[in-house]
């Protein structure tokens, strides 16, 4: 119900107005100003959990921005990540876009996920958000201090934080697409190895950190956003670590 008043001619510049300032270090954080188109990637088996497509329908993506969903069935996981990629630098509209999001059957992402990860972007090859191996000893998949030697020693989560390491898991992670088209990292990009050699030992590699090798080898840098708190879900229980 409107409440009966008398108005008379005044200068009214708006609520953003009042404060320029910090209206203008809002859109500059929030990024919306520049290109974040993004094709989001995911790799599957065929039959994605209700409780993931639930979730993902809940996540915001950047107002007015080109996105595209590209689903990967069937493949194994690095060979899934290695294809995608491909098809995305040879499509003449794709290959231009700006990021990929890599998104896996079994991660939560929270609605504003995505739009967080783009606020520290610039600075990095790649940013994701936080999740954990699932089970009662989860581990939290940020891996490797990045002063020193390269390793993957998972580190322990520093509290809302941009946290820069030498890996992520790709369950929730934004990648810059230009560290494709500069052609510093060789193929395959990804790949999964689990063998044995006699006389040199066990190598094993998950396809996620075969890659953030290759990347901290050729001078890119990665960080983890604690702030974007990601659920892993075990389809088979219900549990989400």
């Amino acid at each position: 119900m409107v409440t009966p008043s008398i108005m008379m001619s005044s200068v009214d510049m708006g609520r953003h107005n009042e404060d320029l300032e910090a209206s203008v270090n809002r859109l500059l954080i929030g990024k919306a100003y520049k290109d974040l188109s993004t094709i989001v990637v995911v790799p599957t088996r065929g039959m994605i959990p209700a409780h993931a497509v639930e979730n993902w329908m809940g996540m915001m993506m950047p107002m007015n921005q080109k996105s595209a969903r590209l689903f990967v069935q069937g493949m194994e996981v690095g060979d899934a990540y290695t294809k995608a990629v491909e098809m995305i630098m040879a499509n003449p509209e794709l290959s231009t876009w700006k990021y990929m999001l890599t998104l896996e059957e079994d991660n939560l992402p929270p609605p504003d996920g995505l739009l967080r990860l783009y606020e520290n972007i610039d600075s990095y090859a790649a940013v994701g958000g936080l999740y954990w191996t699932k089970g009662e000893g989860g581990q939290p998949m940020i891996y490797g201090n990045p002063i020193g030697m390269l390793n993957f020693i998972p580190q322990v989560p520093v509290s809302d934080s941009i946290q820069e390491c030498n890996g992520l898991g790709m369950g929730f992670t934004l990648f810059n697409l230009d560290i494709f088209r500069e052609n510093k990292i060789e193929k395959p990009w990804f790949k999964t190895i689990q063998e044995y050699s006699y006389g040199v030992g066990t190598h094993a590699y998950t396809q996620d950190l075969w890659f953030f090798e290759k990347l901290r080898k050729a001078g890119y840098r990665v960080a983890c956003d604690t702030r974007v708190k990601v659920g892993h879900l075990d389809p088979a229980t219900g549990i989400v670590w």
